[in-house]
């Protein structure tokens, strides 16, 4: 009897089979994972055989600082998705796919791997882990939760003002 008869799928399907979004879709290298936390949402770049890398503060420095606007180190790192998704839910979210097209999967994952164990500056507001995750796939440095959050705020200073000057 051969191994290979009773040994099954090859590592990679079996580990990509096994995950799949809240919405029953499976990922595919490069593709972006949104994970819903309680006060925001972490973006990582899925690789291939249930790793992704993702941008996070370094130790010591909470995602969300009491400053903001100041630099952090950040370092970029590799893991199972299941690790790194927890208990949360998570989806496959490649949202400025139609307004900016992606790179080619393998060059998504060969820059994101690249970059793996690699220190860089993080800030909230300018350059953090959805910032990391288009700029891999889609070549910006975009992050949607960090415009809304500044829409919030300048409409709260609007209506804080107006009920101000009454």
């Amino acid at each position: 009897m051969s191994f290979a008869s009773v040994s099954g799928p090859p590592r990679q399907q079996f580990a990509d089979e096994e995950l799949r979004d809240r919405d029953g879709k499976q990922p595919k290298p490069g593709d972006l994972i949104e994970i819903f936390r309680v006060t925001y949402q972490h973006w990582a770049v899925y690789i291939g055989e249930g790793n992704v890398v993702h941008f996070v503060a370094s130790e010591g420095a909470s995602g969300i600082s009491t400053m903001p606007d100041k630099d952090q180190k950040g370092t970029v790192r590799k893991e199972k998705l299941k690790d790194v998704v927890g208990d949360s839910k998570w989806t496959i979210n490649n949202y400025l796919d139609e307004k900016y097209p992606p790179r080619c999967n393998n060059d998504i994952v060969k820059a994101a791997c690249n970059l793996v164990d690699s220190e860089l500056s993080y800030n909230l507001f300018s350059y953090n882990c959805e910032h990391f995750a288009t700029e891999m796939r889609n070549g910006r440095a975009v992050s949607r939760q960090v415009d809304k959050a500044k829409d919030v705020a300048v409409k709260g200073l609007g209506l804080l003002a107006s009920t101000v000057s009454r």
